[in-house]
């Protein structure tokens, strides 16, 4: 069976930048991110990033994407 060796973003780096899902986990990423740092400020302390993704999704997800697909339309 011959291997298929997967290209770094380097070397596709247009095709990745344009691809829609990779746009929408930066954009999730970010979300995330900005929802860590207000929650951590709340909390007095660094919450880290895995109860952050935690909360968001279960949280506020659901409504980012709905707002997110209204806002593309």
């Amino acid at each position: 069976m011959k291997r298929t060796r997967l290209k770094s973003p380097s070397e596709d780096d247009s095709s990745l930048r344009q691809s829609s899902v990779y746009r929408e986990f930066l954009a999730e990423r970010d979300e995330i991110l900005k929802h860590k740092w207000l929650e951590s400020e709340k909390a007095g302390h660094d919450i880290g990033y895995d109860r952050a993704l935690m909360d968001w999704i279960m949280n506020h997800r659901e409504k980012w994407r709905t707002a997110q697909r209204k806002a593309a339309k």
